[in-house]
């Protein structure tokens, strides 16, 4: 029973992958607004109702790691080596993630800034976009106060984790993004590891 359910998942997840795929590529070359579900759909080999099984609206079909994302958030709080700050610990993680692939691999660079691209020309995508990505705030938050023995976080740990989000989406959309992100990070940590440090001493 269990391996059944466990194929049955590995389906379901490669059939949403192929989904989200086909629709990158089409919005990559079309543009997001002339690429319809029927065409989506086609290119997938899969029917329009499957793919609004996996994707409740078009939108979401460009943001299709949602959950993964949230949890190697989450991991980067729960999971830093002993001695490693969290605004440290999180901009090793943005700066890997922007760094990743990229060395040497020049397509796969524009492909990245053609995808940016396709948000930030888009309204219905940037919008969708930042909503999703801030929905990961509550998570970060709920984990750093978890660090700290607090039931709840308080207002300085949410905003730390707007500001680690807010960063991601400033260098991401940023012509030297490894630039702006260190730069964001340096202003963040100064003012982070004083409130870290009362946080400890406690």
């Amino acid at each position: 029973m269990a391996e059944a359910v466990g194929r049955r998942e590995r389906k379901k997840a490669a059939t949403r992958k192929a989904i989200s795929d086909a629709a990158t590529e089409l919005f990559l070359e079309r543009g997001f607004d002339d690429v319809s579900i029927r065409e989506i759909a086609d290119k997938a080999d899969v029917s329009p109702t499957t793919v609004f099984a996996h994707f409740p609206q078009k939108e979401a079909l460009v943001f299709d790691e949602d959950e993964e994302q949230r949890a190697e958030l989450v991991a980067v709080v729960t999971g830093r080596p002993a001695g490693v700050s969290l605004a440290q610990a999180f901009h090793d993680h943005l700066r890997d993630d922007l760094t990743a692939n990229l060395v040497g691999h020049a397509d796969f660079d524009d492909r990245v800034r053609r995808f940016w691209d396709l948000i930030n020309s888009t309204p219905a995508l940037a919008e969708y976009g930042q909503r999703m990505w801030l929905r990961h705030e509550d998570a970060i938050a709920a984990a750093i106060a978890a660090e700290f023995g607090r039931l709840e976080p308080d207002d300085r740990i949410r905003v730390f984790a707007r500001f680690v989000l807010q960063l991601s989406v400033l260098a991401g959309t940023a012509d030297d993004r490894l630039r702006m992100l260190d730069a964001g990070f340096e202003i963040l940590d100064r003012g982070w590891s004083t409130v870290e440090a009362q946080y400890t001493a406690r």
